[in-house]
């Protein structure tokens, strides 16, 4: 039998247009995911931190004396999250915590000389490869890929949007 793509239907034509679509979005998902895992990866072998510790000691490098809110802030962490992460840093001795001020509650944090040592040695860019890359597109794409992302978690069920607030590759590392 011979197949006549003249008589194929609208319908089935862009039936096939949307599930190829399908496919090369979860195949570049695919691509953007263990891209992101095999940086995590070089990242703890080259530094001996995860990739979220070693963004967390680059911003206390460049703004010491930071107090967590900020760090949290700055790593678009839930602040729990963030403790948790600096309770991992202080016990290698890469930050050290201080209370200062008349308000001896704000905690600020700095980098000791062994964390101050791996920034120094650490791989760039410190906020990870999928950070730099998004902040490469123009801003238009940026703002276009923002809300795709947005209507595909709106469609997703069982979307843990808490997620939103921990590092992603902590999670994976730590289910390995």
């Amino acid at each position: 039998m011979h197949f006549d793509p003249s008589t194929t239907s609208p319908d089935t034509s862009a039936t096939n247009d949307r599930e190829s679509q399908t496919r090369a979005v979860v195949q570049q998902l695919r691509i953007v995911y263990r891209a992101m895992q095999e940086h995590s990866r070089w990242v703890e072998k080259q530094c001996g931190v995860t990739a979220a510790q070693l963004w967390a000691l680059w911003e206390l490098a460049a703004r010491p004396g930071l107090r967590v809110s900020e760090l949290s802030q700055a790593l678009s962490l839930h602040q729990s999250t963030t403790s948790n992460l600096l309770d991992k840093l202080e016990k290698k001795g890469l930050v050290a915590r201080r209370r200062g001020g008349p308000d001896q509650r704000v905690v600020q944090i700095d980098l000791t000389r062994e964390g101050t040592e791996i920034v120094a040695r650490a791989p760039r860019p410190a906020q990870g490869a999928i950070s730099a890359a998004l902040a490469g597109l123009p801003a238009a794409e940026l703002a276009g890929l923002e809300r795709g992302l947005a209507e595909l978690i709106g469609c997703m069920e069982g979307a843990d949007h808490a997620a939103a607030l921990r590092p992603m590759m902590d999670d994976i590392q730590a289910a390995e």
